[in-house]
């Protein structure tokens, strides 16, 4: 089921990608500081899409995934400490 959800965002993207593509072909030139672009406004405007996911994505990761994670290993550490619990993942097996 999850590879067939898969299969169906990958057909949608690339069918949205060839839509703005299609329809957006005009060429526009980006001044940036150091470089110009000239790219059609379809690539433009999707760049600026990912470019956009990327970053929500890399904060949603650093200011709730990561602080999430952190506040569990430090409950999971407390728990272990109190009950006396060695992690075996840890432990040394060496014969």
């Amino acid at each position: 089921m999850y590879r067939l959800g898969l299969l169906v965002v990958i057909i949608l993207a690339v069918a949205i990608g060839l839509i703005v593509g299609t329809l957006n072909h005009q060429v526009l030139t980006i001044d940036l500081l150091w470089t110009e672009l000239t790219w059609p406004s379809g690539l433009i405007l999707l760049s600026a899409m990912v470019i956009g996911i990327l970053i929500g994505v890399l904060l949603v990761f650093l200011f709730s995934v990561l602080p999430l994670r952190m506040k569990l290993r430090r409950a999971r550490n407390s728990r272990d400490a109190d009950d006396g619990y060695s992690n075996p993942r840890v432990s040394d097996s060496r014969s």
